[in-house]
Protein backbone atom coordinates (compact mmCIF):
# COMPACT_ATOMS: atom_id res chain seq x y z
CA UNK A 1 0.00 0.00 0.00
CA UNK A 2 1.41 3.37 -1.00
CA UNK A 3 2.03 6.01 1.64
CA UNK A 4 -0.22 9.05 1.64
CA UNK A 5 1.35 12.17 0.13
CA UNK A 6 2.59 14.72 2.62
CA UNK A 7 0.88 18.05 3.24
CA UNK A 8 2.72 20.70 5.21
CA UNK A 9 0.49 23.62 6.20
CA UNK A 10 2.18 26.90 7.14
CA UNK A 11 -0.45 28.64 9.23
CA UNK A 12 -0.76 31.98 10.96
CA UNK A 13 -2.43 35.34 10.71
CA UNK A 14 -1.98 37.56 7.68
CA UNK A 15 1.51 39.08 7.64
CA UNK A 16 3.14 36.25 9.59
CA UNK A 17 5.23 35.21 6.59
CA UNK A 18 3.35 32.08 5.57
CA UNK A 19 3.66 32.54 1.84
CA UNK A 20 7.33 33.46 1.85
CA UNK A 21 8.35 30.55 4.06
CA UNK A 22 5.99 28.10 2.34
CA UNK A 23 7.53 28.90 -1.06
CA UNK A 24 11.03 28.40 0.36
CA UNK A 25 10.10 25.11 1.99
CA UNK A 26 8.39 23.82 -1.14
CA UNK A 27 11.60 24.50 -3.06
CA UNK A 28 13.81 22.90 -0.41
CA UNK A 29 11.62 19.82 -0.07
CA UNK A 30 10.71 19.43 -3.74
CA UNK A 31 7.00 19.76 -2.88
CA UNK A 32 4.33 21.64 -4.81
CA UNK A 33 3.40 25.08 -3.45
CA UNK A 34 -0.22 26.03 -2.83
CA UNK A 35 -1.44 29.50 -1.82
CA UNK A 36 -4.80 29.54 0.00
CA UNK A 37 -5.45 33.12 -1.14
CA UNK A 38 -5.70 31.84 -4.72
CA UNK A 39 -8.84 29.90 -3.76
CA UNK A 40 -10.83 32.85 -2.36
CA UNK A 41 -13.80 34.03 -4.36
CA UNK A 42 -13.83 37.53 -5.81
CA UNK A 43 -16.60 38.33 -3.34
CA UNK A 44 -14.45 37.23 -0.37
CA UNK A 45 -11.43 39.20 -1.57
CA UNK A 46 -13.57 42.30 -2.09
CA UNK A 47 -15.07 41.96 1.37
CA UNK A 48 -11.64 41.71 2.99
CA UNK A 49 -10.37 44.63 0.89
CA UNK A 50 -13.21 46.70 2.39
CA UNK A 51 -11.89 45.78 5.85
CA UNK A 52 -14.67 43.31 6.61
CA UNK A 53 -13.67 39.92 8.01
CA UNK A 54 -15.01 36.77 6.40
CA UNK A 55 -17.80 34.78 7.97
CA UNK A 56 -18.13 31.01 7.78
CA UNK A 57 -20.47 31.37 4.80
CA UNK A 58 -17.60 32.75 2.72
CA UNK A 59 -15.00 30.47 4.27
CA UNK A 60 -16.86 27.24 3.50
CA UNK A 61 -16.56 27.30 -0.33
CA UNK A 62 -12.92 28.40 0.08
CA UNK A 63 -12.12 25.39 2.27
CA UNK A 64 -14.04 23.06 -0.04
CA UNK A 65 -12.13 24.33 -3.08
CA UNK A 66 -8.75 23.82 -1.41
CA UNK A 67 -9.60 20.34 -0.15
CA UNK A 68 -10.95 19.34 -3.58
CA UNK A 69 -7.80 20.63 -5.25
CA UNK A 70 -5.63 18.56 -2.91
CA UNK A 71 -7.71 15.42 -3.44
CA UNK A 72 -7.48 15.86 -7.22
CA UNK A 73 -3.71 16.44 -6.99
CA UNK A 74 -2.38 13.94 -4.44
CA UNK A 75 1.23 15.08 -4.48
CA UNK A 76 3.49 16.35 -1.67
CA UNK A 77 2.41 19.95 -1.06
CA UNK A 78 3.24 22.95 1.10
CA UNK A 79 0.15 25.09 1.74
CA UNK A 80 0.22 28.69 2.94
CA UNK A 81 -3.08 28.97 4.82
CA UNK A 82 -4.22 30.97 7.86
CA UNK A 83 -5.63 27.99 9.75
CA UNK A 84 -7.36 30.21 12.28
CA UNK A 85 -10.05 27.77 13.35
CA UNK A 86 -9.50 24.27 14.67
CA UNK A 87 -12.42 22.75 12.72
CA UNK A 88 -10.98 24.19 9.51
CA UNK A 89 -7.56 22.69 10.28
CA UNK A 90 -9.34 19.38 10.82
CA UNK A 91 -10.67 19.48 7.26
CA UNK A 92 -7.10 19.29 5.97
CA UNK A 93 -6.35 16.35 8.23
CA UNK A 94 -9.19 14.49 6.52
CA UNK A 95 -8.23 14.93 2.83
CA UNK A 96 -6.15 11.75 2.71
CA UNK A 97 -2.69 13.28 3.10
CA UNK A 98 -0.13 12.81 5.86
CA UNK A 99 -0.76 16.31 7.18
CA UNK A 100 1.36 18.40 9.55
CA UNK A 101 1.27 22.09 10.50
CA UNK A 102 3.78 24.78 11.36
CA UNK A 103 2.18 27.71 13.14
CA UNK A 104 4.00 30.98 12.48
CA UNK A 105 3.42 32.92 15.65
CA UNK A 106 4.40 36.51 16.33
CA UNK A 107 3.60 39.59 18.34
CA UNK A 108 0.69 41.73 17.16
CA UNK A 109 2.81 44.91 16.78
CA UNK A 110 5.46 43.16 14.66
CA UNK A 111 2.87 41.68 12.32
CA UNK A 112 0.96 44.96 12.07
CA UNK A 113 4.17 46.75 11.01
CA UNK A 114 4.72 44.09 8.35
CA UNK A 115 1.18 44.46 7.03
CA UNK A 116 1.41 48.24 6.85
CA UNK A 117 4.58 48.00 4.75
CA UNK A 118 3.16 45.35 2.41
CA UNK A 119 2.00 46.53 -1.00
CA UNK A 120 -0.36 45.01 -3.53
CA UNK A 121 -2.31 42.72 -1.20
CA UNK A 122 -6.07 42.95 -0.72
CA UNK A 123 -5.88 42.22 3.02
CA UNK A 124 -5.67 45.49 4.97
CA UNK A 125 -3.82 45.79 8.29
CA UNK A 126 -7.14 46.75 9.89
CA UNK A 127 -8.26 43.09 9.74
CA UNK A 128 -5.35 41.88 11.86
CA UNK A 129 -7.29 42.40 15.09
CA UNK A 130 -10.11 40.16 13.85
CA UNK A 131 -7.62 37.49 12.81
CA UNK A 132 -6.01 37.45 16.25
CA UNK A 133 -9.51 37.34 17.79
CA UNK A 134 -10.59 34.43 15.54
CA UNK A 135 -7.40 32.41 16.02
CA UNK A 136 -8.14 29.28 17.99
CA UNK A 137 -4.81 28.47 19.56
CA UNK A 138 -3.56 24.98 18.81
CA UNK A 139 -4.20 22.93 21.93
CA UNK A 140 -4.04 19.14 22.01
CA UNK A 141 -3.06 19.17 18.34
CA UNK A 142 0.26 17.28 18.36
CA UNK A 143 0.70 17.66 14.59
CA UNK A 144 1.28 21.43 15.00
CA UNK A 145 4.64 22.95 15.85
CA UNK A 146 5.07 26.64 16.62
CA UNK A 147 7.78 28.85 15.14
CA UNK A 148 8.32 32.39 16.39
CA UNK A 149 8.60 34.80 13.45
CA UNK A 150 10.94 37.22 15.22
CA UNK A 151 13.94 35.53 13.56
CA UNK A 152 15.53 36.56 10.26
CA UNK A 153 14.24 34.73 7.15
CA UNK A 154 17.30 32.45 6.83
CA UNK A 155 17.02 31.46 10.50
CA UNK A 156 13.31 30.86 10.15
CA UNK A 157 13.88 28.59 7.16
CA UNK A 158 16.53 26.65 9.07
CA UNK A 159 14.23 26.31 12.08
CA UNK A 160 11.35 25.21 9.86
CA UNK A 161 13.47 22.52 8.23
CA UNK A 162 14.49 21.29 11.68
CA UNK A 163 10.82 21.31 12.75
CA UNK A 164 9.91 19.19 9.73
CA UNK A 165 12.31 16.49 10.92
CA UNK A 166 10.32 16.45 14.18
CA UNK A 167 6.98 16.45 12.38
CA UNK A 168 8.04 13.62 10.05
CA UNK A 169 10.79 11.67 11.79
CA UNK A 170 12.97 9.61 9.51
CA UNK A 171 11.88 5.99 9.71
CA UNK A 172 14.51 3.40 10.43
CA UNK A 173 14.33 -0.31 9.74
CA UNK A 174 13.22 -0.81 13.34
CA UNK A 175 10.35 1.69 13.21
Amino acid sequence: MAEAPRLLVLMGVSGSGKTTLARQLAGELGFAFMEADDFHSVQAKNQMARGQPLDDGLREPWLTAMCSHLQQNPIPTVLAYSGLRRRHRQRFREVGFDTRFIWLHGQFDLIKRRLKSREGHYMPASLLTSQFRDLELPQAEPDILMLDIQHRPAQLLSRALAAISVLWPVKTERS
